[in-house]
């Protein structure tokens, strides 16, 4: 079911809020073409992926991002990530600034997909990621009308130019910050520039012990700005993500570890990076170990998480699913949920044939009715 079809108020109620993040771009007067910025930062490599920590600010941190923002945020990064051709490896959205850990491709390499025969087939395909189908229609008839009056040339410089887009950093960050800050004045009624200059970067050795200090660094930042005590507890951050069931973030983070992107259905790999957030954020005490200098996990907890070896509890891990659970799932044992779901069957795909799903962190038989999707704690 998706997030318009629920009859949950509250997630309707949200939903109309976020109204425009997702909008697909269509046509409208003067539209053009990125211009292509650049870098500040190039890795050297001939064929290798770069990762960098990527850091951005409200103009003097003045403007704060309520609950709903900061899903807008999520969901701006993530949409662009995948048209963009970044991958995202961990993420801390704060009140007034956000921080990225990403990795930028090498773009020849990536854009190896939308070569042979059917390349262009599938580069209009993909723009159908961020663009209306019209808009992908209009360009389709585009190239077409080109070279149908001997413009070939035109034709592939136009498409050059839209390939132009994938793996880079600039454009991704800044194509992130301009359209959120269209929908976010638009929300509050305001108009001006919404961040303060230029995005900060940092290259990190994309590997080791680098890539994932980082990594802790970034998802450790409500810690130290003491809105939580535990950062699985912090719903915008890419570790939080991750124990909410997001295959994407997980990915991000098993790529952080140096794990196979599949490594987090091992326990041992959620378990190593929560060991490393913990003992890489324990709190700064001074001389005297009285007074705490540098908010982070306090030693007991620090303690007790390694002396676990990171492991959460089955009990824990459901709480942090549910907590993502999109209001109104059922969920109970496997003949509870098969029965709701064959009374309400009309509700669903007739090509759904299973009711239950298991829950499979849970050591307990959870089951559920939906397949469990990320959504904001409300």
């Amino acid at each position: 079911m998706k997030p318009s079809q629920s009859s949950d108020p509250q997630a309707l109620a949200l939903e109309e809020q976020l109204v425009g993040v997702n909008a697909k771009t269509g046509l409208y007067p003067g539209a053009r073409l990125w211009s292509g910025g650049r870098l500040r930062i190039l890795g050297k490599g001939p064929l290798e992926s770069y990762y960098y920590h990527v850091m951005s600010r409200t103009c003097g941190g003045e403007v704060l991002f309520d609950d709903v923002e900061k899903e807008a945020l999520r969901r701006v990064i993530w949409r662009m990530a995948e048209f963009s051709g970044i991958k995202v490896v961990t993420y801390c959205l704060m009140s007034n600034h956000f921080h990225l850990l990403a990795e930028v491709p090498h773009r020849q390499t990536w854009l190896q997909r939308f070569e042979g025969p059917d390349g262009e087939a599938k580069l209009l395909e993909h723009l159908s990621i961020l663009y209306s189908r019209a808009y992908v229609g209009l360009l389709r008839d585009e190239l077409a009308d080109l070279r149908t009056r001997g413009m070939a040339v035109l034709a592939e410089q136009r498409l050059a130019a839209l390939k132009k887009r994938f793996c880079d950093l600039s454009l991704f960050v800044k194509e992130v910050k301009e359209r959120f800050s269209r929908w976010f004045n638009k929300r509050r009624g305001r108009r001006g520039t919404l961040w303060m200059d230029r995005f900060k970067s940092v290259l990190v050795e994309g590997k080791g012990e680098s890539l994932r200090t980082m990594a802790a660094y970034i998802d450790l930042n409500p810690v130290r700005a003491g809105l939580v005590k535990d950062p699985k507890d912090y719903r915008w951050c890419g570790y939080a993500e991750a124990l909410g069931g997001s295959r994407r973030a997980q990915r991000g983070l098993c790529k952080a570890l140096g794990k196979p992107v599949d490594g987090w259905k091992s326990a041992s790999t959620a378990a190593a990076y929560r060991c490393l957030l913990h003992a890489e954020g324990r709190e700064v005490k001074d001389a005297q170990n009285e007074k705490v200098v540098s908010r982070g996990v306090t030693t007991e907890s620090a303690r007790a998480v390694l002396a676990e070896k990171g492991k959460l509890s089955p009990a824990e891990l459901v709480r942090l699913r549910v907590r993502y659970f999109t209001d109104g799932v059922v969920l109970g044992s496997r003949e509870f949920v098969k029965g709701i779901f064959e009374a309400q069957r009309e509700r669903f795909s007739p090509k759904r044939r299973q009711g239950a799903r298991r829950i499979l962190e849970s050591d307990s038989h959870f089951y559920t009715l939906r397949q469990l999707r990320v959504s904001p704690v409300r």
